[in-house]
């Protein structure tokens, strides 16, 4: 799979503008301000495929980026606090709309920050991917912000803020060092590739 051929498509910013889904789609979703966007730049080797914005709860559309054999989709961050009760409500029906329609949804990329406890919102996100039964993973940002011993005191927190969710694959990852970067990529590429061939079967 090569994670370096990733080109912008298109941005929706209602359920009635959604693309047709035609390719495997890996989907990143996660609060405001969680380091969605240096992961997404990271997998796929750019500086900016994905606005790193100053301002959290800027996104406000799901944008959908070609790369190689599926359709990377970036969520718009949850959970910030400035943003309109109008807004969060467009948001609600965006997100609603988008996993209520009969996608190629291939793996939900849930994004948390290793520093911090699962938010409500993250947890609230989490439940429902796992009651949809929608194949995730979780990625911990922002570990280069921790010293090795609170990196594992956190890694054994978060298995007891997670409890429920062992079964879930989980990836730490730094935007900095790349680390979690190959391992991530390889899931990806998996499930892409499992998709794929169940396709080319039917």
């Amino acid at each position: 799979m090569n994670f370096n051929k990733a080109e912008f498509q298109f941005a929706a910013g209602k359920a009635s503008q959604l693309p047709h889904s035609s390719l495997p789609e890996v989907i990143f979703s996660g609060r405001s301000n969680v380091g969605k966007s240096s992961l997404i730049n990271k997998l796929v080797n750019r500086k900016a495929l994905a606005r790193v914005s100053a301002t959290p709860g800027k996104t406000a559309t799901i944008n959908f980026f070609k790369v190689d054999k599926f359709h990377l989709v970036d969520l718009p961050g949850y959970g910030y606090a400035k943003v309109s009760k109008g807004e969060k409500q467009r948001w609600a029906e965006l997100m609603e709309g988008y996993f209520n329609q009969d996608r190629n949804f291939c793996l939900v990329v849930q994004i948390i920050d290793m520093r911090h406890a699962p938010s409500n919102e993250d947890m609230d996100m989490i439940k429902y991917l796992y009651d949809m039964g929608l194949p995730f993973i979780i990625v911990f940002t922002k570990k280069d912000k921790l010293k090795k011993t609170q990196q594992a005191k956190r890694l054994e927190e978060l298995k007891q803020e997670l409890a429920g969710y062992e079964d879930v694959p989980k990836f730490p990852f730094s935007a900095i060092t790349g680390e979690g970067v190959d391992e991530i990529r390889e899931y990806i590429t998996e499930r892409v590739e499992n998709m794929v061939s169940e396709e080319t079967a039917d």
